[in-house]
């Protein structure tokens, strides 16, 4: 199970064992490279951890202890776990502003917990056997090692995947394979399990956010304190860039703290991506390199280059995954770790936080309007159609049909087509994720489940997974505990200016140390041109994937005409499927490839 993540920490590799537990873990070494080995304890030793992560506030953490008398063994952020554990016992992790999974023996009463950060960075997977085993690890490919396991695979949540491009949390592509809740920690003591909520203290927000003045000045405070801290590192630091304005300031920041950061972009062929236009940003990313000062790489690619790169990208998603920009992150790591670098930040969550998709808005008129009570086909994400067309198609639904709307690639009835009838039995819709229950949906709403359901479900998994592929440490400034807490302080007013301008508050708080082509630019999208490629190069794979031979067709997950639905679907230039054609694809490659 350890060999199996090998990739997440090259550089050292530990166990204990105590009565019928077994703990492993590979070290990415990061911070304390010569005296951070794992497992770390508390001062008497009756308490070992494992974790796999940062704690970025663990100096105030370490002054706190040792102002009460405790004695430090190492400098790893990771040893005040356990000594927070003798003091405050479960209630340790809402102390840790960090990214983490983490397990902790406490030999004393035979018990293990294992926790999961705040925002969700860091996986963690869990498997109960009916024996009374219990099995759990950073990614589930090393689950699939643990003898005996159950890897039963789960209709439903192939059924969803094409929706959302992943699996949603807590379920994952096994029947009997859980993720643990980010936010939550469990207790496995004489042979019970329960798992836990656990709050987010980190809410030290500005009383009164009334005035302008006072949003902009918090923005600042907080954004500029989460990128700080996570500059945390006793090795050298990157950043990606985008040119765009979410890792341009994360750049920024970092660089004038470090003195000097490696920052890297993604360029594609001379393609317009239907989402965003062109898909290459490289020009943009050099110029603000050139502003900061930093070693810039600028990484580009060709469809081919990405083509080769699918077996890496699906084996390391562990499960069906088909968020197309991934493959952009994934050449990154690949690029940073051959230049040394083993800690990249990201801009990743500034849109949930800060108010940054188009459809923002649209969300006032979209309240004031009356559902027709004809659920509309329609999604934010269908550009082959015009603006008007998709929002008076997302206008028809009810509230959370609205919800759905913003996101979805294939829509349940596309899914219908493509599926078999006997594998679509007993399902639920995936709507169901947007409680299609009468609730009421409010502007603010839209944009909480958003932060709630689509960053951690998306974009967090993106970042640790395509990083950690090439033994790199991906960070998420954006994903900061404190950071959630603004942005659930915040209405929509604040996010979006009475003009339309998005980002509103953060780009003011930036607004004099960014150049004003930045300030200025529209969001654009860290994507590549899937569905040109799926037309053209890339056309083969739609081919191979609904084959009679398909590993699709012989688990009888979709039906003989299939093929047929998914041609059709690609070359309807009016509803631009590839997405959701390409979620079909790395399920069968997954299949394949990864599935027993």
């Amino acid at each position: 199970m350890v060999a199996a993540i090998k990739h997440r920490g090259p550089d050292g590799r530990t166990f204990l064992e105590h009565g019928d537990l077994a703990v492993g873990m590979c070290r990415l070494s990061i911070n304390d490279l010569e005296g951070g080995t794992q497992p770390l304890y508390n001062k008497s030793g009756s308490v070992a951890v494992f974790y796999n992560g940062e704690i970025y506030n663990y100096r105030e953490l370490r002054r706190e202890l040792e102002a009460s008398g405790v004695q430090f063994r190492t400098h790893c952020d990771g040893e005040v776990i356990g000594h927070l554990y003798d003091i405050h016992g479960e209630k340790l992790f809402e102390r840790l502003d960090g990214m983490f999974a983490i397990a902790l023996l406490d030999r004393r009463s035979d018990k293990l917990i294992l926790a999961r950060d705040i925002p969700g960075e860091k996986p963690l997977y869990y498997y109960e056997g009916t024996g009374g085993d219990l099995a759990f690890a950073s990614e589930l490919p090393a689950l699939r090692h643990f003898p005996g396991i159950d890897l039963s695979l789960s209709r439903q949540a192939l059924w969803d995947m094409p929706t959302f491009l992943w699996v949603p949390e807590p379920a994952t592509v096994y029947e009997k394979v859980r993720t643990l809740p980010r936010s939550h920690y469990m207790v496995v003591e004489k042979g019970s399990v329960s798992v836990h909520p656990y709050a987010n203290r980190f809410t030290d927000i500005a009383e009164t956010l009334d005035t302008p003045e006072a949003l902009v000045a918090e923005v600042r405070r907080v954004v500029e304190k989460s990128i700080k801290s996570r500059l945390l590192s006793d090795v050298p630091v990157g950043s990606f860039l985008s040119g765009g304005l979410d890792s341009s300031i994360v750049a920024t920041i970092a660089a004038r703290e470090k003195g000097h950061i490696d920052t890297f972009s993604i360029g594609f062929e001379a393609l317009a991506d239907p989402y965003h236009g062109m898909a290459d940003e490289s020009e943009q990313a050099a110029e603000t390199a050139r502003l900061i000062k930093s070693t810039h790489h600028a990484i580009h690619v060709t469809g081919k280059d990405f083509l080769d790169e699918l077996d890496t990208f699906i084996a390391h998603a562990g499960q069906p995954y088909a968020v197309s920009s991934g493959l952009g992150i994934l050449a990154i790591a690949k690029a940073a770790r051959a230049a040394g670098i083993k800690v990249l930040l990201s801009g990743d969550g500034a849109d949930e936080c800060f108010g940054g998709y188009s459809w923002y808005a649209h969300l006032e008129a979209m309240e004031r309007a009356n559902a027709t009570g004809r659920a509309g086909f329609g999604s934010m994400q269908n550009v082959g159609q015009s603006l008007e067309t998709r929002l008076g198609e997302i206008k028809a639904g009810n509230t959370a049909e609205r919800a759905w709307g913003w996101h979805f690639y294939a829509h349940e009835s596309e899914k219908a087509r493509l599926f078999a009838s006997d594998f679509q039995s007993g399902l639920q819709t995936s709507l169901r994720h947007f409680n299609a229950d009468g609730k009421q949906w409010r502007t603010i709403d839209y944009i909480a489940q958003d932060r709630n359901f689509y960053f951690p479900n998306e974009m967090l998994p993106k970042v640790d997974r395509m990083t950690m592929a090439y033994c790199v440490e991906g960070r998420v400034p954006f994903a900061a505990p404190e950071v959630l807490s603004l942005a659930a302080r915040l209405n929509l007013d604040q996010m979006v200016s009475k003009t339309g301008v998005l980002k509103w508050a953060l780009r003011q708080a930036f607004s004099d140390v960014l150049p004003a082509h930045v300030l200025a630019r529209p969001k654009h999208g860290f994507n590549v041109p899937i569905d040109h490629w799926l037309r053209n190069d890339w056309a083969h794979l739609v081919d191979e994937t609904f084959a009679e031979g398909s590993a699709l067709r012989k688990h009888g997950f979709v039906g003989a005409k299939s093929h047929a639905v998914a041609l059709e679907m690609i070359n309807n230039q009016s509803r631009l499927s590839g997405h959701a054609i390409f979620s079909l694809i790395m399920m069968n490659r997954w299949l394949e490839n990864h599935a027993r």
